[in-house]
């Protein structure tokens, strides 16, 4: 598939339509007035600045001694690292994407995510965002990059995105589907891809199994103004939208150790024991689910 050119713009923010909801307006609001120092000073690190948390084993050789004056700062560059991480194995289920497909990341935040696309793949990635402060953040950075030709955020609704039907053969949500009915985005997401084009989430979901949201789920929607889905309902939304799964991962015990490691660092916001006690009574799962348009 061949990518549309980008258009060079001064401002993301030039572009803000207006919110479809209220509750689009208060996202809006949240993530334009966000300025938490893990994700600005994780970013820092290396300039990839995420929106997202991270798996994997925790390198405690790399983390030195507790009382080395350093010891903070080699703690940040290891959750960074686990942040990384997490998004290659996203970008890992992409499949076969080539220099001349187009990518679009639902929910961008300020862009990380999809400067590690355009380096591993080469292709083009458009993202989407409410927050025009993350849209202009992440512009400024592939602007520094000099891949303003083939990375661009956009502030638009991710329920109603600004590409052509069947114009990307891959898409993704990297912990933004839970802003957003999942029927509604799953029917966008198989509108814009290819047949044959493949989706991926990565997402924190409620286990069915535990019976209803648990109370630290509910504080974690609390938290984020978000609404947390089941994991049935991420299945079912998919099979109802042309979305046949082709891989399933839990990655509930590879993501704990990101969260016990960060419990201990200087950056906690106050959410952390939420994650940690859900992930540890079932109530809460870390999920990654791959799966290709038909």
């Amino acid at each position: 598939m061949t990518s549309t050119e980008f258009t060079t713009v001064d401002s993301a923010a030039a572009f803000v339509p207006a919110p479809a909801t209220p509750y689009q307006g208060d996202i809006a609001r949240y993530w334009n007035n966000e300025a938490r120092p893990v994700n600005l000073r994780l970013g820092d690190v290396d300039g990839l600045y995420h929106h997202h948390y991270g798996i994997g084993d925790v390198d405690h050789a790399a983390l030195g001694d507790a009382d080395d004056s350093e010891h903070e700062k080699k703690l940040i560059t290891e959750l960074h690292r686990l942040e990384s991480a997490q998004a290659e194995v996203l970008l890992d289920h992409l499949g076969s994407i080539g220099p001349d497909d187009t990518l679009v990341d639902a929910g961008c935040g300020r862009g990380g995510s999809m400067v590690m696309a355009h380096q591993r793949f080469g292709c083009k990635v458009e993202g989407v965002t409410l927050s025009a402060k993350q849209a202009d953040f992440a512009n400024q950075r592939a602007d520094e990059l000099r891949i303003q030709d083939h990375v661009r955020a956009r502030v638009c609704n991710m329920l109603d995105m600004p590409f052509e039907t069947g114009q990307a053969a891959g898409s993704w949500n990297n912990e933004s589907s839970m802003y957003v009915d999942l029927h509604d985005l799953f029917s966008e997401h198989s509108r814009v891809l290819e047949v044959g084009g493949r989706y991926v989430t990565i997402t924190g979901c409620w286990n069915p199994r535990y019976g209803q949201p648990s109370k630290w789920v509910s504080q974690i929607n609390a938290h984020f103004e978000c609404n947390i889905h089941s994991r049935r309902e991420y299945l079912r939304a998919m099979a109802d939208n042309r979305l046949v799964p082709q891989a399933i991962v839990d990655l509930t015990p590879a993501t704990l150790p990101y969260w016990e490691l960060r419990a201990t660092s200087s950056l906690v916001t106050g959410i952390e024991e939420a994650f940690i006690n859900s992930y540890k009574d079932g109530s809460f799962q870390y999920v990654l689910i791959a799966a290709d348009r038909v």
